[in-house]
């Protein structure tokens, strides 16, 4: 249960190897300036003694970026050498690993790539239908989650995951730009008894404590509001500042995750986040719906 709390349109990259944001952004900066050289991947790759499925693999960030075949590229490409230093400079600061990379022995099977991508994004518009968001979940609650999972996990590897999952919270108070969160939360979410009483009241109180932070919004989703264009599942968008990135729409479904960059995709992905937040009722009234669930816990 990978809680972000292949199918057309959608890029399947998995596990622990999955690319840091720096590397697609990057990796897109090299499709660019290869077509605006006016090369083809053919062309490239010549220039690599590869074929063109290398290069293509290299601007999808489906491979490592190796400094010596970037450098050889932005030659053929014609780019001033002040502007090849400058690039790869760039390429060993993506391929750092990121912090999560620690994790990879419990990370699961392809949520390596959403937790690179949160961990760039600027903003996160989240739906979850099902439990509270991961960047909203209090310990027991995260450890209650995932002991419930699918899969059976041994007492350390769940310990490490919720590990993983409260570090990614500190998104919300990194300095100096937090990561906006915008989260629709469906009633039933709240109401699903995690981990008993005791963990729930403590969950819905966290609930109260963020939707007060400056840098989230939060709003329930009722029962009463009836049927919705987002009831298919968990869904999330994330935006970041690079503008070689666009938007990325995730999903997620008991087989695992999918990760859309298709724009029209992507533009129904927002079209539904947005319908349902103007059926849930206003940011400022979240408090008093969390406070009368909490009184039935």
């Amino acid at each position: 249960m990978a809680r972000a709390g292949g199918e057309a349109g959608t890029t399947a990259i998995s596990g622990p190897s999955a690319p840091t944001a720096g590397q697609l952004v990057l990796g897109r900066r090299l499709q660019n300036l290869r077509e605006s050289a006016g090369f083809t991947p053919e062309q490239a790759a010549r220039a690599l003694r590869v074929n063109a499925t290398s290069v293509r693999r290299m601007e999808k960030a489906e491979v490592g970026l190796k400094y010596a075949s970037v450098e050889k590229l932005l030659r053929t490409y014609g780019l001033p050498q002040d502007d090849i230093e400058s690039f790869l400079d760039l390429v060993e600061q993506a391929n750092k690993p990121g912090w999560w990379h620690r994790f990879r022995d419990v990370l699961p099977e392809q949520f390596g790539l959403y937790v690179s991508l949160e961990s760039a994004a600027t903003l996160i518009r989240a739906y979850e239908p099902h439990c509270v968001p991961g960047l909203l979940q209090t310990e027991d609650y995260a450890r209650a989650l995932l002991s419930a999972g699918h899969l059976p996990l041994a007492a350390g590897e769940r310990e490490r995951r919720v590990t993983l999952r409260m570090e990614r919270q500190g998104l919300l108070i990194r300095e100096p730009k937090p990561l906006r969160l915008w989260a629709i939360v469906d009633e039933a979410a709240l109401r699903r008894t995690v981990g008993g009483p005791q963990t729930m009241r403590a969950q819905l109180d966290r609930l109260v404590e963020v939707a007060r932070m400056p840098n989230v919004t939060l709003q329930v989703l009722p029962f009463d509001t009836g049927p919705h264009p987002a009831m298919y599942g968990p869904l999330h968008l994330l935006r970041f500042p690079a503008p070689e990135l666009g938007d990325f729409g995730y999903s997620e479904s008991l087989t695992g995750p999918a990760y859309v960059e298709d724009t029209a995709l992507v533009s129904q992905c927002l079209e539904a986040l947005n319908r349902i937040s103007t059926q849930a009722p206003p940011a400022h009234q979240t408090e008093n719906i969390i406070a009368n669930i909490r009184k039935e816990v």
